[in-house]
């Protein structure tokens, strides 16, 4: 675990985990996805891609997500000790919260597969998605908490960047592929339970 900037010391309330890549193992394909939707493979961020798209355009690209998403889910295996690092996030009577790019319907399909508990999943269709810190702040509010008593969990740079904009402590887990985010997590770590050791150290009794 590795700390990258200063950030004051204060107890954690809530933990919010993205689902893609960070719960989960990788799988998704974006640029086949792009390739499929016919974008080309520097086009950025489907979602915003698609908001310039006809109707007819984003249908299909809507569907051709939809069957990767759904093969994601039969795929889908849980990054080393999620299952455990949740649960214990939820017996210390912390908070779990899921914010994600996919959809409501498809992470509560990886929890019931993988038998995890959320306490809510604010999903692409619930409002401004990541990198805007609406997500952050609304589950934040959910939770009766101020951002700076959460830590956020996420493995791209928008997971960081809604973190650090809503004032809550942004986790960067690392996966080989994305250390050129590190320089905006206050955070690294090599695998989901080093959350534990940063809740444990901010939590201490003073």
């Amino acid at each position: 675990m590795s700390i990258h900037n200063k950030i004051p010391n204060g107890l954690i309330r809530a933990v919010i985990f993205d689902l893609d890549g960070t719960i989960t193992e990788p799988f998704l394909d974006f640029d086949e996805i792009r390739l499929q939707i016919g974008l080309p493979p520097d086009s950025g961020p489907l979602l915003e891609a698609m908001e310039s798209m006809s109707q007819a355009q984003r249908q299909k690209a809507e569907d051709v997500i939809y069957e990767h998403e759904k093969l994601a889910i039969a795929h889908s295996s849980l990054n080393f000790g999620a299952a455990e690092t949740l649960d214990t996030i939820r017996n210390a009577g912390i908070s779990v919260g899921v914010l994600t790019r996919n959809t409501h319907s498809n992470a509560s399909a990886v929890a019931q597969k993988h038998s995890l508990s959320f306490d809510i999943i604010f999903d692409r269709n619930a409002g401004p998605q990541k990198p805007d810190p609406f997500g952050v702040n609304y589950l934040c509010k959910h939770f009766g908490i101020h951002p700076s008593e959460a830590i956020v969990v996420g493995d791209y740079l928008f997971d960081l960047q809604s973190a650090r904009a809503a004032g809550a402590i942004a986790v960067l887990i690392l996966t080989g592929k994305n250390e050129q985010f590190t320089k905006y997590a206050d955070y690294t770590i090599d695998k989901l339970p080093d959350v534990l050791g940063i809740i444990e150290q901010r939590n201490k009794v003073k």
